[in-house]
């Protein structure tokens, strides 16, 4: 019997695979795909999640920013990072660096689909693998959640992203955030990922491909025309309630344990944080403390997000940008409470 199946092999599951293995801990994970994956992404790691992807050992290829801009229509605001910088890196690049911190580790890959678990009170069987824990990693609609019963109907306007790569050299050393007032057309994030490239992620309610929503953001659009960019992706619903992130030695990490939005941009960051949290419940073989844990290392985030989230979905809208350019200190207060 092995100590740890992972099941899925993305950012998450990576994390989670090689903070376990480096804790002594026996470790194999089932991924179908193959190489680096490309997913929706916005692409841009705050300080904080920078800081945790050290702690994994990768170093990836990307390009460095100081903090957040802000825009509307007619405002504009920017706040700097007190706690170091941001990375923006592309996801297949970031997924590549993992895989080889994976496999110095010393973690087992086995390309194949996750298949029906089976579980007792001493361990987990999925794929001939008998394990002590599984750490479902399977992403925002994650199968293992779901055949667990832990999924919560979820209420609420549902929002998408869309991720467009563009050639073209980037042009600021910030995430620029475009705003629209229409909560519709929702939001459209830029990030430099490469020295000839930038990536530009859209968060929206409606329908509809990368094109048509970039008409709310008609600067933006300008910028952009004419240079050449890589297929779309795209990723949603985003929202995800989950009842709780453990049920017997199945423990959820990454998206499958719960998402509200990518509006703050904490994704990952609290992905491989909670990869650690999981590891050290696993090594103590005390399930059960993972999710109080999990709930106190994410509770800001959720916090916040949804309260933007909830502002940016009301008549307060409109005037989120500008009370920000009004209020720069609280903005960057707002901001650097998140990049912790």
């Amino acid at each position: 019997m092995i100590d740890l199946v992972v099941a899925g092999g993305g950012p998450a599951g990576l994390a989670t695979a090689i903070h376990a293995a480096r804790a002594g801990l026996e470790t194999v994970v089932i991924e179908q795909r193959t190489g680096p994956i490309d997913k929706a992404c916005g692409e841009g790691l705050m300080p904080h999640a920078v800081r945790q992807l050290a702690l994994l050992g990768a170093q990836p290829a990307g390009i460095a920013f100081r903090g957040i801009s802000y825009f509307d229509a007619d405002h504009a605001v920017t706040a700097l990072f007190d706690s170091g910088h941001g990375l923006g890196v592309r996801r297949k690049t970031l997924h590549a660096a993992l895989l080889t911190e994976a496999d110095r580790a010393g973690v087992k890959l086995v390309h194949a689909k996750a298949g029906p678990l089976t579980q007792d009170a001493d361990s987990v069987s999925v794929n001939g693998f008998r394990a002590r824990y599984l750490a479902a990693a399977d992403g925002l609609h994650s199968p293992i959640r779901a055949r667990l019963g832990l999924e919560l109907p979820t209420a609420g306007t549902k929002r998408w992203g869309l991720k467009r790569h563009i050639a073209v050299a980037p042009w600021s050393d910030m995430v620029e955030v475009y705003w629209s007032d229409d909560p519709g057309s929702g939001e459209a994030y830029v990030t430099p990922v490469a020295p000839d490239c930038v990536g530009i992620a859209l968060l929206t309610s409606r329908q509809g491909g990368f094109d048509e929503h970039m008409a709310a953001f008609p600067e933006l659009r300008d910028r952009i025309a004419g240079f050449a960019h890589e297929p779309d992706r795209a990723a949603g619903p985003l929202r995800q309630r989950v009842r709780r992130r453990v049920a017997g030695r199945v423990l959820l990490v990454g998206d499958a344990a719960g998402y509200v939005d990518a509006l703050t941009g904490e994704g990952l960051g609290l992905a491989f944080a909670a990869a650690r949290l999981l590891v050290d419940s696993v090594a103590a073989d005390r399930p059960g403390d993972y999710e109080a844990r999990w709930r106190r290392a994410t509770r800001r985030y959720r916090v916040m997000t949804a309260g933007v989230l909830r502002a940016g979905t009301s008549p307060l809208r409109s005037v989120i940008v500008p009370a920000a350019c009004r209020l720069p200190r609280v903005f960057r207060g707002v901001v650097n409470l998140l990049a912790q």
